[in-house]
């Protein structure tokens, strides 16, 4: 009989059993670990598939309801929406806590739902909901700021300059917004003849010594001469993109040989030769560029608050909504208006 079971006292044979149970222990774990990571991920998928479609009215409200996610989740997920200009889901999201959801942050959440009104352009439901907010809360200075921006939209400039009084009187700093405000009710004034215009702009120029930008890109689009006559030498940097789009018969040589920045600038625009190099690398390449090699200036714009990059220049920056924060940068690109130009000469 001890003959019989000498092998299973055979140290070999204890060693391969070992590692036969270590190979069905890990097997088994693997395939059990397998086996829930794949339930967990339904269970997700599950849980995701909820919001690939907004629910109705009277589904949303009973899942807020039943509390399976916290008011703040729903505030967390309601802006995830709003970034993705998913505007619809979180306005709806929005809506329904401010019908169940917690009294305590009733005006918080109808001001995340007036800003998304506003950022999805529904500019009547916005301007509703901050006048709502101001009539129970008139010292909110976030929804006067909103209001503002509701009423500029609009193009009702003087309800958006009746907005600044309230403003005032919480200490905040209007300087800007009212020479910007007054700004646009000249330049969007019928009435007003071309003159008047550019003579009243000046006088909010002079007073506020602000809107470089806005007032002079104006100036010089319908009276280059004026705008000559009161330009500052040392903001040229702020309007490059402007004064490189003015017509050389609009120039004023007698303030530009006074001036370095100007003179290199319009050595590498080509209209003189006043400059053999400049310390700025695009005005450098042009003046030293051969003239049959088709390049020319590329601008795009930032803002200087929240280094927003945009294409095209502004005065109030979409993003932060600040005045008068816009800052040109220079690059070079191929000259596509001068390859048009050729092509239309070709054909007369």
């Amino acid at each position: 009989m001890n003959m019989f079971f000498l092998e299973f006292r055979d140290p070999l044979f204890g060693i391969i059993i070992f590692f036969v149970l270590v190979f069905i222990i890990t097997f088994v774990s693997y395939w059990l670990a397998r086996f829930k990571k794949r339930e967990d991920h339904k269970h997700l998928d599950k849980f995701l598939k909820q919001f690939n479609t907004l629910p109705s009215q009277n589904e949303l409200k009973v899942l807020i309801s039943s509390g399976e996610l916290s008011e703040k989740s729903w505030l967390l997920l309601a802006n995830s929406y709003t970034k993705n200009g998913n505007f619809e889901k979180s306005i709806e999201i929005y809506r329904e806590l401010l019908k169940v959801g917690d009294k305590a942050n009733y005006r918080d959440t109808m001001f995340l739902l007036g800003k998304t009104y506003f950022k999805a352009g529904f500019l009547e439901r916005a301007r509703q909901i901050f006048l709502e907010i101001l009539k129970n809360n008139p010292r909110t200075p976030q929804a006067l700021n909103y209001l503002l921006l509701v009423y500029e939209h609009m193009q009702d400039y003087k309800s958006a300059l009746e907005v600044l009084e309230p403003l005032e009187e919480l200490k905040k700093d209007i300087s800007s917004d009212s020479a910007y405000l007054n700004s646009l009710i000249i330049l969007n004034n019928p009435e007003l003849s071309t003159e008047d215009k550019v003579q009243e702009l000046l006088a909010i120029y002079r007073k506020y010594n602000q809107l470089t930008y806005m007032i002079f890109e104006y100036i010089f689009r319908v009276n280059p001469k004026i705008a000559w006559e009161n330009f500052d030498y040392s903001k040229a940097e702020l309007l490059v993109d402007i004064l490189w789009s003015v017509d050389k018969k609009d120039l004023n040589l007698d303030i530009i040989m006074q001036n370095s920045y100007l003179k290199e600038l319009y050595s590498a625009k080509g209209y003189i030769k006043e400059s053999s190099k400049s310390s700025i690398f695009e005005f450098n390449v042009l003046i030293n560029l051969n003239p049959k090699v088709n390049a020319t200036l590329s601008f795009e714009y930032i803002c200087d608050n929240c280094k927003q990059v945009y294409p095209f220049s502004f005065n109030r920056c979409s993003s932060c909504h600040t005045i008068d924060t816009s800052r040109v940068e220079l690059g070079l690109t191929k000259n596509y208006y001068k390859d048009f130009s050729e092509e239309n000469s070709s054909f007369q």
